[in-house]
């Protein structure tokens, strides 16, 4: 493998692991498939016209192939699932745009078919043309276009309309921590919206909530319960810091039983309308409370 064939491929690195996150919710699996991405081009012969593209499809064709061997166990998966955290930071400019790695958006994209997160992705994130997304994933155009049509109306409620800038995030995420930590009922109403929602996703590898709770009655009784358990989360954290979390304001917490990722999602009102906990310990192998 020559050098200039070597820079190519690392052009296209940070776009392909984008997309590869992007398709699979996950940050591991991700970098697996963008090596086998390179190991594909080491193999490819000097017939490849446009480098970009042919790593594009490759990547695409890999995740497709991911997520349809994935399908059982998505199935059988305990608990609510969520994406594997994206943490970025606290500044004013994160690397990711919040809109395109917020849970809610992967969410709304984990309930689509393989191929119509492909094609969404495809033209509304990497902005590639419809014959170039049809060409990728051997379908025509116009039934590229139509999953395109069912893929983008499913996805519009996904994305945060809500910019929160760093000096907020940093008050907010400190404010949750220390209301959620000991069950601070007052705290808790004043700051979450009354429809809001929590979701903990422990995989059946660690202690969370099994379903979905929502509104704020239910999950102020969570906490509550939490710290009448335990005691004060915060007593037991050994390490914290506050970061943005798929580009919404959070923390990354070391607890007595591992490290965990809180995300907070805000309406036009400022109040927290989500709550996103990831304990999985497999979701968490790149997180370090620092």
């Amino acid at each position: 493998m020559d050098t200039t064939r070597t820079a190519e491929f690392e052009r296209e690195r940070g776009r392909l692991q984008r997309l590869a996150y992007r398709m699979l919710g996950s940050i591991s699996e991700a970098e697996d498939v963008v090596q086998d991405a390179w190991l594909r081009w080491t193999r490819a012969g000097a017939e490849v016209v446009d480098p970009a593209a042919w790593l594009v499809r490759v990547t695409t064709r890999l995740c497709l192939d991911r997520l349809r061997a994935a399908k059982a166990e998505r199935a059988a998966y305990k608990g609510p699932w969520l994406p594997e955290p994206l943490i970025e930071p606290m500044v004013e400019d994160p690397v990711e745009r919040a809109e395109d790695v917020s849970v809610a958006f992967l969410l709304a994209l984990e309930r689509l078919s393989p191929l119509e997160r492909a094609v969404f992705l495809l033209r509304e994130a990497f902005d590639e043309d419809y014959a170039a997304i049809a060409q990728a994933l051997g379908r025509s155009e116009p039934a590229v276009r139509q999953l395109a049509a069912r893929a983008k109306a499913h996805v519009r409620e996904g994305r945060p309309r809500f910019a929160v800038d760093r000096a907020q995030a940093e008050r907010l995420a400190i404010a949750f921590l220390t209301a959620s930590s000991s069950g601070d009922a007052s705290a808790l109403s004043a700051m979450l919206a009354q429809d809001a929602v929590l979701v903990s996703d422990g995989g059946g590898k660690r202690v969370a909530a099994l379903r979905v709770l929502a509104g704020s009655d239910d999950i102020i009784h969570f906490f509550q319960s939490v710290a009448w358990r335990n005691g004060p989360a915060m007593a037991r954290t050994k390490g914290c810091r506050l970061a943005r979390i798929n580009g919404l304001p959070g923390v990354v917490l070391e607890l007595d039983d591992g490290p965990q990722t809180i995300a907070l999602e805000l309406d036009d009102e400022g109040r927290i309308s989500a709550i996103y906990i990831v304990r999985n310990p497999e979701k968490l192998g790149h997180v370090a409370a620092g």
